[in-house]
């Protein structure tokens, strides 16, 4: 999956919190907002209420059932921030 099909993916499920704006970053390769005070998901990097920080081959492997959430957050692979 591209990070443009994520985010289509995400716009369509609403995968956002209502009022909150959470960031997805991916380093290097960018990163994905979810807006919930807009409602809307894109490939802004701009202000965040939480950011999540992940590479984009951990977030597939997550993504995929090839990861658990918890070993990744352990290992130091997915970080978290903010509210």
């Amino acid at each position: 999956m591209t990070k443009q099909e994520l985010v289509a993916k995400m716009q369509e499920a609403q995968a956002w919190v209502p009022g909150k704006r959470v960031k997805l970053d991916f380093g290097d390769q960018g990163a994905v907002l979810l807006d919930g005070a807009a409602s809307q998901v894109s490939e802004e990097d701009g202000e965040a209420d939480t950011t999540i920080r992940v590479s984009w081959d951990d977030w597939q492997q997550l993504a995929a059932g090839q990861m658990e959430g918890m070993t990744a957050f352990m290992m130091g692979k997915l970080k978290v921030g903010g509210d």
